[in-house]
């Protein structure tokens, strides 16, 4: 299976009016399974729990790293965000069924938020800029809602926005729930509000955040990439993982030849 050439210009629109994007169809049925054994052999080694959150997951396991630079969607994210990114954090979750909406210790379920870090972003006029985007890649089946889904405000993103309660077991008004099945990616803002609701249902939820965001903001997951990661990684996956110089001004004003992502801007085709 392939998936067509995205319409870039057409997402990047939607894109920046409803803060978020579903694309079916980016991962072949293949490397979805592949991806499911990798994850069967990474959560092998954790303690059983409801609710699986694995940050860093990018090191756990070389097929989940082969999603930072996954072609299909990266120059979509560089035309998004610009072309002087990094991978900002690689986030496994994995939640279980839980009926009974027991809150557990790694987070069963997320109440409504922005993300960003405390104290949060810049806000100005009661809006805070895009300074990150998540990709997630849909790995179970999450074609129904109630199964762990992300719930969003579509436009919460663009506009001064308050929900009048974060309790994400609380209907919102505007709000709905991400559905998708393996394959299947989700693309959204930092900044549009969203949640993370309980899976009652019999499925187990998993899915895999690759976030990315400017190459001059520190990366959740690590200070410096690790030398198993940067191992024979080409010049694009090197700026992915935030290695460009030992001029660490040059992440502010990088001369061309050090972010090859900038050869991915429709402005340069």
């Amino acid at each position: 299976m392939q998936i067509a050439p995205l319409n870039i210009p057409e997402l990047m629109t939607r894109f920046h009016e409803q803060g978020y994007l579903v694309l079916p169809d980016v991962l072949s049925p293949e490397r979805v399974n592949r991806l499911n054994t990798a994850i069967d052999e990474v959560i092998a080694n954790e303690p059983e729990t409801l609710a699986h959150n694995i940050y860093n997951s990018v090191e756990r396991h070389a097929e989940i790293a082969s999603l930072i630079d996954e072609p299909t969607i990266l120059p979509l994210i560089v035309n998004l965000l610009g072309h002087n990114i990094q991978l900002h954090i690689s986030h496994l979750t994995i939640r279980k069924p839980n009926p009974s909406e027991a809150k557990t210790a790694s987070h069963s379920f997320i109440d409504w938020h922005q993300d960003g870090p405390h104290p949060q972003f810049p806000v100005i006029a009661g809006l805070t800029a895009t300074y990150y985007i998540k990709v997630c890649y849909i790995l179970s089946d999450m074609t129904e809602p109630n199964r762990g889904n992300t719930k969003v405000i579509p436009g919460s993103h663009k506009k001064p926005y308050n929900p009048n309660h974060k309790d994400v077991r609380q209907q919102l008004e505007g709000e709905l729930q991400v559905c998708g099945k393996p394959g299947d990616v989700f693309i959204f803002a930092q900044n549009l509000w969203h949640a993370g609701s309980p899976n009652q249902s019999g499925f187990t939820r998993r899915q895999l955040f690759l976030g990315y965001s400017p190459i001059w903001m520190r990366p959740i997951d690590y200070h410096t990439a690790s030398k198993s990661l940067l191992r024979d990684a080409d010049p694009i996956r090197r700026q992915l993982l935030g290695q460009i110089s030992e001029n660490k001004f040059q992440y502010y004003v990088p001369e061309d030849a050090m972010v090859p992502l900038k050869s991915m801007l429709l402005s340069q085709l």
